[in-house]
């Protein structure tokens, strides 16, 4: 929480905003906020993270990683050698900062071979079986984030900026088509000038399976 507590106080004196004047917009005592820049709470409520984003203008899940300070020790830690939490994002756009109002839901254990790929690897529980039976409603994905796939991969798209969809992406000549596995889906073409509707934001590299 050092870090958080850190990132905190370093937001707040960018907007010129005291202690006090900081607790009044959350709806908090001035002793809160001391406490949160002390780093002496160890977890934030949602609802505050919510009310911290929009009055800094930032994503939820910065509250949760600061590129600009060290890794706290609960926050994508190394379990063991190879194995790091990544965040579990409660939707595909709340995981590419469409949406402010989301935030992390939980941490996971994940294999990751490449160290540099730690801080671009996040997951998404899925919501719909579009992709049933690989990917099934609630299951859990793990996804690079990566602005490009193979055809043929099955990848992570925002469509118009903030619809975000789990697909097996295949290129045309002309067009991209997002197919779904469960065959009562159609597929998806976009052709021409309609590609520029789709932004490809990641790569799905793994899933867990929930009961």
């Amino acid at each position: 929480m050092d870090k958080i507590g850190n990132y905190i106080r370093r937001l707040r004196n960018e907007k010129g905003l005291t202690q006090e004047q900081l607790g009044e917009m959350v709806g908090v005592q001035k002793a809160a906020v001391q406490k949160w820049e002390n780093g002496s709470v160890q977890n934030l409520k949602r609802a505050t993270i919510k009310k911290l984003a929009e009055i800094f203008d930032v994503s939820p899940a910065s509250f949760v990683k600061d590129d600009d300070a060290p890794e706290p020790s609960n926050i994508r830690a190394v379990i063991t050698d190879g194995i790091y939490n990544v965040p579990v994002f409660g939707s595909v756009s709340a995981g590419f900062g469409a949406y402010a109002s989301d935030c992390v839901l939980d941490y996971i254990p994940v294999i990751i071979k490449n160290p540099s790929d730690v801080d671009n690897t996040i997951a998404i529980k899925v919501d719909g079986d579009s992709m049933s039976p690989k990917i099934e409603n609630g299951d859990i994905i793990v996804v690079r984030r990566q602005t490009s796939v193979d055809s043929g991969d099955i990848g992570v798209v925002l469509l118009d900026g903030d619809e975000g969809l789990v697909k097996r992406i295949v290129y045309g000549p002309t067009w991209i088509e997002l197919q779904s596995i469960n065959e009562k889906y159609s597929v998806q073409r976009f052709d021409g000038a309609e590609v520029q509707r789709l932004r490809v934001v990641g790569k799905v590299v793994g899933s867990y399976k929930t009961f």
